[in-house]
This record gives structure tokens, sequence and C-alpha cells, in this order.
């Protein structure tokens, strides 16, 4: 039997989950596709959605990743879809709060600037690297303290990576529309502030990570 036919069999017995989310995530995409509010910035947030969604066909065919990595994915993508869909600075998530608690998140918690983008940063750092460790895991097995700090570092070069790449559309697009895009809503220090809640966003995640790992050995 060739290599070709004892790989075609596994590839058959790929695990049939994160299809699931995938058509999951196409509906939820769709019905936010469907009016957003800003029709260019959303096409904007979305092309790093239409990169990544092959990268990660690729990733579920040839690797063996945990449920637990895709749902956080998935996660991950339904918040970032919500954000395209209002733009990040104008996602209501306080009117949401208050018709459900009856307060306003924001008031209580001193906040003076919509919040929804932080979250997001924050939620990159947490989410994706479940995903990014296992990778490492599986392409570069390390034993060392290496397996702790490369996914935490990946995660915090994408971060400054899609700092750049806001920067580059403010220079590029200008107006409105780079604006709407870089979500500073004119504080000096954001980029600096997106990137530390990444960073605290993927620490936390490698500590719980690396805990349940530890648990799960024999």
């Amino acid at each position: 039997m060739s290599k070709s036919e004892q790989i075609k069999p596994q590839r058959l017995k790929r695990d049939p989950y994160p299809l699931l989310l995938f058509f999951g995530f196409v509906i939820i995409w769709g019905w936010l596709a469907l009016d957003p509010y800003y029709r260019s910035d959303w096409l904007l947030e979305n092309i790093l959605v239409f990169m990544a969604v092959p990268v990660l066909g690729w990733i579920w065919y040839w690797r063996n990743i945990s449920r637990l990595a895709w749902s956080c994915i998935f996660l991950f993508l339904v918040f970032h879809e919500i954000g395209s869909h209002y733009t990040y600075s104008e996602v209501p998530y306080d009117i949401w709060w208050q018709k459900l608690f009856g307060f306003s998140l924001d008031h209580s918690l001193g906040f003076e600037r919509n919040q929804y983008d932080r979250w997001v940063h924050f939620l990159y750092g947490l989410l994706i690297l479940p995903l990014v460790a296992e990778l490492m895991e599986r392409l570069f097995p390390i034993d060392s303290c290496l397996r702790c700090l490369i996914p935490v570092m990946i995660i915090m070069s994408h971060s400054s990576l899609y700092e750049l790449v806001e920067w580059l559309s403010v220079e590029v697009f200008g107006g409105e529309l780079g604006q709407a895009y870089l979500g500073a809503q004119g504080d000096i220090w954001d980029a600096q502030k997106d990137m530390a809640l990444a960073l605290m966003g993927a620490l936390i995640a490698c500590v719980i990570y690396y805990m349940k790992r530890q648990f799960e050995k024999p």
C-alpha cells in the first residue's frame, strides 16, 4: 500500500465537530453580513477572516486539534463578527447589559469609551492560544519552559502585527473608514493597551492550558 493510500483513510476520520462549528459560523456570519452599519469597514474587518478560514480548514484536515481549541476559535470569530457588523467602537453592549441586568456596565466600571475592542483583543490572547499551543506541541515538541513561552510570544507577535495593519489602514484609506478600522476613539495609547490585553489573555490561557495538561498526564 502506498503512502498516499495509507493517509487517505486517516483524512476521512477527521473529527466532524469543527465542521459543525464551521457551518454554525457561516450561518452567523451570513446573518451579520446582511446589513452591517458600515459596509466598507465590514469588508476590511473580514479580510482576515477570509484568509483565516482556509488556513483553519487545512489545520483541521491535517492536524488532530482538540475540540476545546476549535470551540475557542469559534467563539473568537463570533465576537469578531459582532464587532465587524456594528463597527467595534459602536457595538451596543452596554445597552444589551442594561436590558439584561438593569444597570449600565460602563457607568459602574467608570468606562468613558466603548470597550468592545478591548474585550476582543483580550479574547484573542485567551481563545487563540490553545490552538497555537497544540500546534506547537505537534509540530515542534519542546520539553522545556519554551513550550509555555513560545505560544505566548506568537500571540504577542500577531497582536503587534495587527496594530501595524491598523496604522497602515489609516495611512492608506484615511478619513472615516481608516478611523473606523483603527477604533482608537481618541486614545493615544490604544495600540499599547490592546497589545497588553492580548498578552494578559494569552498568559491566563497559558496557565490554564498547561495546568489542564498536567492533570491529564497519567
